[in-house]
């Protein structure tokens, strides 16, 4: 793998702290995806409204561009599990992007629940990929008020995760050291 797009969406941090985990051990390009219109910082309220989005299909416009994401091979996509679906502005990232002929590799942080439908979304979404095996690991819990939780102990506890599921997927092999690439803000 030589071309590396590391696209995430993390309202808490937790998915954030897996994809800087990725990016430190693949290198690549990493991209924050951020709809053009803020969810709303309650929780009850943002449920609510991906609740309507996931019921009517719509796609939020996105804030985040990739200006040619033909130049990359392999693309990771990280988002929360949201109702157990994948997230309107990651479903909105993969509508507007062709990743025909790209690997493709999900993954994803929950509160518990587990990833829901997300990964076999992913793989219906991206037609014409090479979809992996995803990873996912428990993050916070935000209607629990628990926010950021892979950090300190836990995120070298993830980090140990990461690294063997990549190893396991083929994307790294054992020897290989962190590289870093670049990051799109």
């Amino acid at each position: 793998m030589k071309r590396i797009l590391i696209v995430y969406l993390s309202r808490t941090s937790n998915t954030k702290a897996v994809a800087e985990i990725i990016h430190d051990a693949v290198g690549g390009t990493l991209a924050r995806l951020e709809p053009k219109t803020p969810y709303p910082e309650n929780y009850g309220a943002i449920v609510a409204q991906v609740q309507r989005e996931n019921e009517t299909d719509y796609l939020p416009p996105l804030a985040t561009r990739i200006a040619n994401v033909r130049q990359y091979d392999t693309v990771f996509v990280g988002f929360p599990t949201w109702g157990m679906r994948l997230p309107p502005p990651m479903k909105s990232f993969l509508h507007d992007h062709d990743l025909s002929g790209k690997t493709v590799i999900p993954f994803n942080t929950h509160a518990g629940y587990g990833v829901g439908s997300s990964f076999e979304q992913i793989k219906s979404l991206c037609t014409g990929c090479n979809v992996l095996q995803g990873f996912s690991s428990r993050g916070g819990a935000e209607r629990d008020g628990i926010h950021l939780a892979i950090e300190g102990k836990r995120r070298d506890e993830v980090r140990g995760e990461v690294l063997a599921w990549l190893q396991g997927i083929g994307v790294l092999q054992p020897r290989d050291r962190s590289r870093r690439g670049a990051a799109v803000r």
